[in-house]
């Protein structure tokens, strides 16, 4: 799955959520539109995805304030001191978490700005058929790749 089509999957969601994208791309990038497709392409062909997923407009819309989002937390493995004073290695299961703060989209961006691909945060809180699809295709792309 290339770049064009996790915006498009990532762009649903906003929009579902009431982002208008054209009225962004045309305030944010041209003041032309040349229509969906094209602008989903010059997004994702020149490298300004970051405009748009960094957007203070996408994510409350993507992270919609008070709606119920649920998303998968992945498993961790950390270090803790338990009461015998002895470091043991903890392990958590990966867990759904589902969220309702109403400025949970300002600590998404934090979280997002310091990961090193910030589509793929963005694709843990698709909905679960669309989580499913990305990963399919991620899975068959590395076994291309290997």
């Amino acid at each position: 799955m290339n770049r064009k089509e996790l915006l498009r999957f990532l762009l649903n969601q906003a929009q579902f959520n009431g982002f208008e994208f054209r009225c962004w791309f045309q305030t944010h990038i041209r003041p032309l539109w040349p229509g969906a497709e094209e602008a989903l392409s010059l997004l994702a062909s020149e490298g300004r995805f970051y405009t748009l997923l960094f957007s203070h407009d996408f994510a409350q819309c993507f992270w919609r304030a008070g709606s119920r989002i649920s998303f998968r937390v992945p498993s961790v493995t950390y270090p803790r001191i338990n009461s015998r004073g002895e470091v043991v290695q903890v392990t958590r299961k990966p867990f759904t978490r589902r969220t309702v703060k109403p400025d949970v989209w300002k600590y998404h961006l934090r979280q997002m700005a310091a990961e090193n691909d910030p589509i793929a945060y963005l694709c843990r809180f698709l909905p679960a058929t669309d989580q499913a699809r990305v990963e399919e295709h991620r899975t068959e792309l590395e076994a291309v790749q290997a």
